[in-house]
């Protein structure tokens, strides 16, 4: 559940940014390597603490270390409508 939020919390600040289509696209190109983006964020998170909470960041790393959850994220970017 919690990953679910911070999900929309990430595709909602990246819609503001106008980079969700952007994202989309280099996380499809990125595919299987998708997991290895992910130790990325886990590596960088004493950086990013400073702009991100942690939570957030450990999730969107849970979110490319799953396949599934990377292509549902993907999906959700590609149709995001903004309720306001």
């Amino acid at each position: 559940m919690e990953i679910q939020k911070n999900r929309e919390k990430w595709i909602e600040s990246l819609y503001k940014l106008q980079l969700q289509n952007l994202t989309a696209t280099f996380l499809e190109a990125l595919g299987p390597m998708s997991l290895l983006g992910a130790q990325l964020v886990y590596l960088s998170q004493p950086v990013l603490s400073s702009f991100i909470p942690r939570e957030q960041s450990q999730d969107f790393a849970k979110i490319l270390e799953d396949p599934s959850e990377t292509e549902i994220f993907i999906e959700a970017l590609r149709n995001y409508e903004p309720t306001s």
